[in-house]
């Protein structure tokens, strides 16, 4: 095709100074059918480019685009190389093209892949594999009585679906413990998430929508490797979809109160009243939401191996008693610990103290709640046994059971050494509900002894356990009948007898 240039040249020497088709043709070195072509033609289209057709990479290119797309759920060291590519299209597909070829084609179609990808600008709403998550509140009933508890929601804008968990706090550890229950239900971790500037993910706002991330967050964001995205201040409405399904959550599966006896328990059961809920028509695309919910599982990121340890560390001093303070709970360590510094280890429904050697000290279950104190006996028991009373007066003292307290405080100085000897060989998992029942029955006739609790406490250990009956190893004698007077004991000395 000639340049525009030599087409307008053509048309003004033939059609406006009247020169001939060969002499135009002469001067232009050209054949004079071009000119011709050229000097008469009515419309000049746009000539529209044809697309070839290769015929060595064209069947393979679909392949090679999965590929691409599989890779990009994948952590990079885990992506095919251009190489490996080819290899598997010589050996599975019968590819008779170059190595080279496949190399330029790869690279091509990242960038292009990339370029759209952060050209993107396309609301969650209508992108599959992405999720925005936000707690509620609703009342329980747990040890009749009704408390409200919060609960985790991750919804699915593209699906309309969601899940949920339920948790005793909002702090760091429940939301990312939540979070990692549900990646690991899903078998996926969507590529992007939404948040509100939650307290357990953002530490700060700063300006142009920065934000300072907390660290146990910002580390499990690197470990499963999903985009997120948070909310302006004041903004709730930029995740009006998790807000809609919170309140869907509570209104028609929360409501009235649910009655809570083991909360892990309880948890279980809420993953199939998520899944059943997916057998009813998106409200606009009129399709099942379980297979828009396929749609989504198709572009979640691929699960890490590894579990994240949902736990934050930090070191502390403890009290002259040994006692630490973790957001205003106190929780026991050991005597040899007062006044030194210990670490912990804090997670969502655990408290671990651990010596300067990572080695554990002790472990509480994690207080939530009017409970303020847990102390665990068993480190104590042996400073309580050598020193009775000095320990008596200090609010250590006080944490027994309230029986127990009693009772030591009716003990002469050797009798509460003698208990809490005791107490420290019964004790186990800081589980006093026997140890009360024994006293209690070893009580009934007064003051006891030692012996006398740990003889009632080991009757009902053992209480409704069978007892095979003892067989004597040597042969009993048989002893002759009882029979008044002294004459039964000539039996002795008579042949035969038992006296031989």
């Amino acid at each position: 095709m000639l340049a525009v240039a030599q087409i307008d040249y053509i048309r003004h020497q033939v059609n406006q100074k009247g020169e001939t088709y060969a002499n135009v043709a002469r001067k232009m070195d050209i054949d004079p059918r071009t000119v011709t072509k050229y000097a008469n033609q009515e419309e000049f289209l746009v000539k529209k480019a044809q697309k070839r057709v290769s015929k060595v990479m064209g069947p393979v290119k679909p392949i090679i685009d999965k590929w691409i797309h599989e890779d990009l759920k994948k952590k990079k060291k885990n992506h095919r190389t251009a190489k490996r590519m080819y290899e598997q299209l010589v050996k599975f597909h019968c590819f008779k093209g170059s190595a080279r070829t496949v190399r330029d084609y790869v690279s091509k179609r990242k960038k292009e892949i990339r370029e759209y990808i952060d050209g993107a600008a396309l609301p969650l709403e209508t992108m599959p594999g992405t999720a925005q998550v936000d707690f509620g509140t609703a009342p329980f009933l747990y040890q009749s009585e009704v408390i409200d508890l919060p609960y985790l929601v991750m919804s699915f804008p593209y699906s309309n679906t969601f899940l949920f968990q339920v948790f005793p706090s909002e702090n760091t550890e429940c939301l990312l413990e939540g979070l990692q229950r549900m990646f690991r239900y899903m078998g996926g971790v969507p590529k992007t998430i939404r948040f509100d500037n939650l307290s357990p993910a953002v530490k700060k706002i700063k300006g142009k929508g920065q934000r300072e991330l907390t660290d146990t967050f910002e580390r499990f964001v690197l470990h499963y490797g999903f985009r997120y995205e948070f909310c302006n201040p004041g903004k709730g409405n930029e995740k009006g979809h998790v807000e809609a399904m919170v309140k869907y959550v509570r209104n028609n599966f929360l409501l009235p109160e649910c009655v809570v006896i083991d909360l892990d328990h309880f948890n279980q059961t809420l993953w199939q009243l998520a899944e059943e809920d997916r057998c009813r028509p998106h409200y606009l695309k009129q399709e099942l939401q379980s297979k828009l919910y396929k749609e989504d599982q198709k572009e979640w990121l691929i699960l890490p191996e590894k579990l994240f340890e949902c736990a934050r560390y930090q070191e502390m001093k403890a009290d002259k008693y040994g006692i630490i303070n973790v957001d205003n709970k106190e929780y026991s360590t050991s005597p040899r610990f007062a006044k030194q510094r210990v670490k912990i280890c804090i997670s969502y429904n655990s408290i671990i103290v651990l010596n300067k050697d990572n080695e554990v000290i002790v472990t509480h279950s994690r207080l939530y709640g009017v409970k303020r104190r847990s102390m665990i006996w068993q480190p104590y028991l042996d400073l309580l046994s050598r020193r009775p009373k000095a320990i008596k007066y200090s609010s250590l003292y006080d944490q027994f059971p309230e029986v127990w307290t009693t009772f030591l405080n009716n003990c002469t100085e050797e009798e509460q050494k003698d208990v809490l000897r005791l107490l420290g060989k019964l004790l186990k998992n800081n589980d006093f509900t026997l140890l009360n029942e024994a006293l209690n029955l070893a009580s009934v006739h007064g003051h006891p002894s030692t012996d006398q609790i740990k003889h009632c406490f080991y009757s009902l250990l053992n209480q409704g356990e069978s007892h095979v009956a003892i067989t004597p190893r040597n042969k009993v004698p048989i002893m002759p009948s009882v029979i008044r007077g002294l004459t039964h004991y000539d039996a002795f000395f008579h042949e035969g007898g038992v006296g031989e």
